[in-house]
């Protein structure tokens, strides 16, 4: 399956992409959040993609647990211009992390050609329209209020991600533009999350290429007994071992030390 995203081409199947982490909050779990410096974040969005990054994605609200939320007015100022910029300067298709249908509107009308919504369509419908009409790549991640589980965690993940996939193909998005995520620290336990990343493969019967974010996450906290700058080389193992699964993007804040993990996984693969 081969798609077009921001005039670059994607093979999925063929080899796995890095997706760079910019984080445009005073708050990110994983102490990478630059606030409110354009400059700054463009600047690491564009030493992300010297070291060989594929795509960017900016985030302008922390999603971490006991995170503060802020308004969609808020979250544009602090995402637009890095957007922009990014767009303009770096040469690789950008991405909006939000679940905020004006946030997503603003980032695309700012060059933004993939928008990553973190509740699957659940939160606002209406980010499927928008990247069917703009011909933007969508990734769908699962998500919850809570960790509890009436069903295999595995399973209901899998119910889920369908069904945002329906609606996305009903919105009128292509199938080579959606991407699904099995949310990895959102709605789970740790041992939740370790489980999906043991099973990564059954997500493969979905159809769609797979996007994994693991990078700098409390389950490598609580598992190494580490603060989050110093989860690279956890990181790294979960990079591997998802790639080996079927990965097809993996998202991080440490693009070096990741695409050379990527590149040895995919050799293996």
């Amino acid at each position: 399956m081969v798609a077009e995203i921001g005039g670059h081409r994607f093979e999925w199947g063929r080899r796995t992409y890095v997706m760079g982490i910019v984080n445009v909050t005073p708050d990110s779990f994983s102490g990478d959040g630059l606030g409110s410096d354009v400059s700054a974040a463009v600047e690491q969005g564009l030493r992300m993609v010297r070291e060989g990054a594929d795509m960017i994605d900016v985030g302008g609200e922390s999603t971490r647990p006991g995170h503060t939320p802020i308004t969609a007015e808020d979250e544009i100022t602090r995402t637009r211009d890095v957007v922009h910029r990014l767009a303009r300067e770096s040469g690789v298709p950008i991405s909006i992390d939000t679940y905020k249908l004006s946030v997503a509107e603003a980032a695309v009308r700012a060059g933004a050609t993939v928008i990553n919504d973190v509740w699957g369509l659940t939160r606002s419908p209406g980010i499927a329209e928008l990247a069917a009409r703009h011909g933007c790549a969508l990734v769908v991640m699962h998500n919850q209020d809570g960790t509890d589980y009436t069903v295999d965690v595995v399973d209901e993940i899998k119910r889920f991600l369908r069904t945002s996939v329906r609606r996305a193909l009903d919105a009128g998005v292509p199938r080579e533009l959606i991407l699904i995520d099995p949310g990895i620290g959102f709605g789970k336990t740790a041992e939740h999350n370790w489980i999906v990343l043991r099973r990564l493969a059954e997500l493969k019967e979905i159809g769609q290429p797979i996007l994994i974010g693991t990078s700098r996450k409390s389950f490598l906290g609580k598992l190494l007994d580490v603060p989050p700058a110093e989860r690279v080389e956890g990181t790294a193992a979960t990079v591997v071992a998802s790639v080996l699964r079927g990965a097809d993007v993996v998202r991080v804040h440490d693009v070096k030390q990741m695409v050379d993990a990527v590149r040895v996984a995919d050799k293996l693969r």
